[in-house]
């Protein structure tokens, strides 16, 4: 991928991206763990107090297992999206891997990913989870998600700057998709018909091994694994191609 020989100019993207969020603002990078925070309280208390689920023990660690790897999907994708757009003066006027720009601006979500899942992981400790030799399997799983959102963002991206609807689909997608997700319920209550279709969806096979790996001290089953890998990587090549398809156009819409 040609991106990847521009290191010195990604890095850059992605530490400019990541100051340009948190610029004049007093809570500063706080902002990546008080999201989660407030979501993990609200589905808690919904789900403790008002609809109480007993057969799921520690809900605020379990909804925080679906919560921090969503939020980094459903953020990155968006912001993604509308890379281009958002950077038209740079893609016009610089001579750099247009690919960069999308890249760059999910790695820089994936900053705040990484202060997520420390959050996370002081979470499962907190609740007296112990580290179990299946972490080793946890920078795979994340990384096969970061992998698929870049190959999303890629086509999404390159979408977007000729046809504006695009980020509101997105949008709109990732609402549906909220609820899609087993962020606040169980696979186990999943109908035995749609639990396939479940695990070849990147997002919740992500979800369902991170909590086999940090709540249940198991290793995620095989077919998790490679559906999780094989989507991923397809999602990549088509966004690559997809965006090397479009961006010599890039310049007439911009």
């Amino acid at each position: 991928m040609r991106v990847f020989r521009y290191g010195f100019l990604l890095r850059n993207l992605v530490v400019r991206d990541f100051k340009i969020r948190y610029r004049n603002m007093s809570l500063g990078v706080f902002w990546s763990l008080l999201n989660p925070l407030v979501m993990m309280g609200v589905l808690t208390f919904i789900f403790t107090k008002i609809f109480p689920n007993p057969s799921i023990k520690n809900f605020g660690v379990f909804v925080l297992c679906g919560l921090v790897p969503f939020n980094f999907f459903s953020l990155a994708w968006v912001s993604g999206t509308t890379s281009l757009l958002n950077n038209a003066a740079l893609v016009k006027r610089v001579r750099l891997p247009r690919e960069a720009v999308p890249v760059s601006v999910v790695l820089a979500n994936g900053i705040h990913f990484l202060i997520q899942i420390g959050l996370l992981l002081a979470f499962v400790l907190g609740a007296g989870y112990g580290v179990n030799p299946h972490w080793l399997w946890l920078p795979l799983i994340f990384g096969l998600e970061v992998v698929f959102v870049c190959g999303l963002s890629l086509a999404s991206s390159a979408m977007d700057v000729f046809f504006r609807d695009v980020r509101y689909i997105v949008e709109s997608t990732n609402t549906v998709l909220f609820w899609l997700v087993p962020i606040f319920y169980s696979f186990a209550i999943i109908p035995e018909q749609y639990k396939t279709v479940y695990q070849f969806n990147p997002v919740a096979a992500v979800v369902m091994a991170c909590r086999l790996i940090l709540l249940e001290n198991r290793q995620p089953p095989f077919s998790i694994l490679w559906k999780l890998t094989l989507v991923s990587t397809v999602a990549l090549l088509i966004g690559l191609a997809v965006f090397r398809r479009s961006k010599r156009r890039f310049a007439d819409y911009l």
